[in-house]
Parts: structure tokens; sequence; C-alpha cells
């Protein structure tokens, strides 16, 4: 059964315009709601929720939905999307709703679900979802068997807690000067609160989210305010976190960024030297870098690729028992200790092996030299460019240019009306001529 309304992440698109609208908010917890509950018992849903303005009527919209299929709320207010993972778990609940766009702009809005064990759903469940849409308000619950809603204070802490628990135990950050970007989003409260209490004087920037600012010239996806920061405090490193906290980016003490390829490489060193890596190697996407294969390699390690998104290396991981995978961008899962991508526990990881090292994060955090590689995106209006007759030729010749140095992945973005162009190789001119007239070929079609 195909679906429509998902994608890579979720359900997305600018708020107040389908299908982020509150009418569809609403037909989404009904037919959700329809897929999870179960008869003769009490269901209970988990909603959080990142900083965006349009949280309000998304949050709105959707506990009306739920209450009225018979479902209680549990409404956490802004939040880590991991936490609401962990939440949805710890409570016993039946399912958890993320409402976010991540790294998206303000304007932007999604929702997320986790399944009561706390993972990303698979797409045939959302493919089930998507087909109760329309037909879902038909079986609205009884008035006596209305749901309720609450609003617990401090499930915030709750996470934090939970966060330092998957820290090494009897390690403190004491002497650390660390900074942190919270990108005006969801993990404001949690991230400066867990490595202050494990002992880091900690300076925070990011954390003033007004309801439009969220990702703004900050966060994992615009790390110069961070650098900034990080080489003005003369701070040993910097943590970036993305809107809803599930990715994250590290700049060392000389201001250089240190992506998920990075501290996949770290990780998976820190668990082998442990004992405690499974699966032979790490997971991770087509997007990551073949410096990070070929460093593993030489650890004596597998880079298993799977497709864009963090729920299929999940899915690989849960499958072939591996505890360490994530993303380039920075979505990194320790299964170990979460269900998917945690900015902060992995920043937690990452903190501990400097503090273990006891040396510069420099020295710590750059496992090996990634081979060039260029990611450029181009924006389009109605057909997806790819499926273009001139568009998919140019793509072969430029495979066939590549064959031997290196390879190229042009896929259509997930969250965004994006066509992602990237190519990595050996020869830095060769990928940036390659990209380069794709990219031009490909926005020829949008002035056609």
């Amino acid at each position: 059964m195909p679906r429509k309304l998902f994608g890579t992440d979720g359900v997305r698109g600018r708020a107040n315009l389908e299908p982020m609208t509150a009418q569809t908010a609403l037909k989404l917890a009904m037919a959700a709601a329809k897929v999870f509950v179960q008869p003769g018992r009490q269901n209970t849903v988990v909603i959080g929720k990142d900083t965006r303005l349009s949280g309000y009527m998304m949050e709105s919209a959707m506990l009306a939905g739920f209450t009225a299929m018979g479902m209680d709320v549990v409404a956490t207010g802004p939040i880590p999307t991991p936490a609401i993972a962990m939440l949805t778990r710890s409570l016993r609940a039946d399912l958890g709703v993320v409402l976010s766009a991540s790294h998206n702009p303000a304007t932007d809005t999604g929702v997320k679900f986790f399944g009561p064990d706390g993972y990303k759903l698979s797409d045939e469940i959302e493919a089930q979802i998507e087909s109760y849409i329309e037909s879902a308000a038909k079986d609205l619950a009884p008035a006596e068997e209305l749901g309720r809603a609450r609003h617990p204070e401090d499930l915030t802490g709750r996470y934090v807690e939970y966060a330092k628990s998957a820290f090494p135990r009897g390690l403190r950050l004491n002497g650390l000067r660390i900074v942190i970007d919270c990108a005006n989003g969801a993990g404001y409260k949690a991230a400066p609160a867990a490595f202050w209490e494990l002992g880091a004087e900690v300076v925070t920037i990011g954390n003033k989210p007004n309801g439009t600012n969220i990702n703004e010239n900050c966060g994992a996806t615009n790390p110069k305010t961070l650098i900034e920061e990080v080489l003005r405090q003369r701070a040993d490193f910097g943590v970036a976190l993305d809107g809803d906290a599930d990715r994250v980016q590290l700049i060392d003490e000389k201001g250089s960024l240190i992506d998920g390829d990075q501290l996949l490489a770290l990780i998976s060193d820190s668990a082998k030297t442990a004992g405690t890596l499974r699966g032979g190697g790490v997971v991770a996407t087509l997007m990551s870098n073949l410096g990070l294969e070929r460093y593993l390699e030489g650890q004596g390690l597998h880079l298993a690729r799977t497709q864009i998104g963090d729920r299929y290396v999940v899915e690989h991981m849960r499958s072939h028992d591996f505890n360490v995978g994530g993303e380039q961008s920075g979505h990194i899962v320790l299964s170990d200790y979460t269900t998917t991508g945690d900015g902060l526990i992995a920043g937690l990881q990452a903190a501990a092996a400097i503090q273990k090292a006891n040396q510069p994060a420099s020295e710590v955090l750059h496992r090996f030299t990634p081979m060039p590689q260029i990611l450029k995106n181009v924006r389009y209006q109605g057909e997806v460019p790819l499926m273009l007759a001139h568009v998919k030729k140019a793509i072969k010749q430029a495979e066939t240019q590549l064959k031997q140095s290196g390879r190229l992945l042009i896929r259509k973005s997930g969250t965004e009306p994006l066509i992602r162009v990237m190519a990595e190789g050996e020869d830095l001119e060769l990928i940036k001529t390659v990209v380069e007239e794709l990219v031009s070929i490909i926005e020829g079609t949008q002035q056609a």
C-alpha cells in the first residue's frame, strides 16, 4: 500500500497549508488512534513538540483527535524527539507523537509517530494510518469513554536523568568548558542541564525560543555562531543540536566542524575498546563519506549502508544486531540506550571520550580524513526533475565519469521539495565539475 502523506521522517510541510493544517492533524490523530487503540483497556498517547509557533495549533488539533477516539493524552510541551521515544516506553503508552519539522525553518511543521516500543513506525503501518484518514471519524468513542488529557510538569527532567544514565559511571566533566547551541529548539532546557549536572562549565546559546527563531542562524545546520562562540570563550569544544535535538554536530577547540561520520568513527572505536560493539561494525546511510568506510576497514570493522533516513538505519541495526549507527548529518543511534537518533546522548558520549583521553578535542574527534565530497540542493516545483529523460541521461554520464574514483548520489528529499546532488571521490576538480553540471541541468528544468 503506497504512502502519500508520509515521507522519510513523518509528515511535513508548511504550517497551515495542507497537509499541515489543524484539520489534517485532527484526522491523522484519529487515524493513528484507530490503528493503535487496543479494545478493553484505557489507551494512552504521549505528545511532545518543539518550539515552533505552529506547535500550539497542531497539539490542540491532535489532542482533540486522540481524546475523541477514547485515548488519554500526556502532553509534554517542548521536549526533544528522543525524549518522546523514551517516554512512550517508560510510561507504557500505546503511541508517541512529536510535532516538529526538525532542522527545517520555523514556518514548517511535521508529525512523527513512535510505536509502543519507542521505534518509528514502519512504512506499512504509516500506510495503514493513511488508509484511515477519511474514515476514522466514523469510529468516535461514546461520550462516556472520551479520553482525558494531562500535562505533567517535569518530564524534561526525567529525560535528563535518562540521558545521564548513558554516561560512563564514575566519570565527570569537571574542568571542561563546553558551549552548547540549542538551536532555539526543543533541547533548550535538557541539554545544558545534562552537561552542567555532569560537572561541565556550560555556556549556552540558542536557548531563547520565541516561536519563530528555531534553527535560525543557529544549531546543527547553521554552526557559524557556535564556532565563533567556542573561539571567543576559548572553550574545549562546542555542541550543536538541531530543532528537535535528535541530531548533533560538534565543534573542536580550533573551530573545526565534527560531523556524524566522525562521531560514528569515535563511538565505534570506544565501543570496540570496551568490548561492547556488536554487529562487527557500524550502520550508516548512502550519504556517509567513503573516508569513514575506509577508516572502519582499517580497524577491522564493516560499514553497512542503508537508504537515507535514520529509521532505515535503525531497522538494519535491529535486524542485524548492530548497536552503533547513524547519519553524516548527526543522527546518531546508540541502541544500548535509545531507539532513535539522540543528539544529547551522542554529544555526551563524545564528551566522555574527550575527558577520558585528556587530550584536546581536535585530536580526539578527528578520526579520519574525509574523501572530498560536495553536496548541493536544488529546489523544484511541480514534476520531480529526476523523471525527465535528459536528466536521467546526464546522471548516467556522470556516473560513468566517476566510476573508477568515486561515487554519485542523487535523490529527492523526503522532507522538502529539493533534489540533493552529492558526489565524492579522489579528484576534487572532477566531482566539482560533475555536481555543477548536474545542478545546472536540474535548475534548467525549472526555467522551461
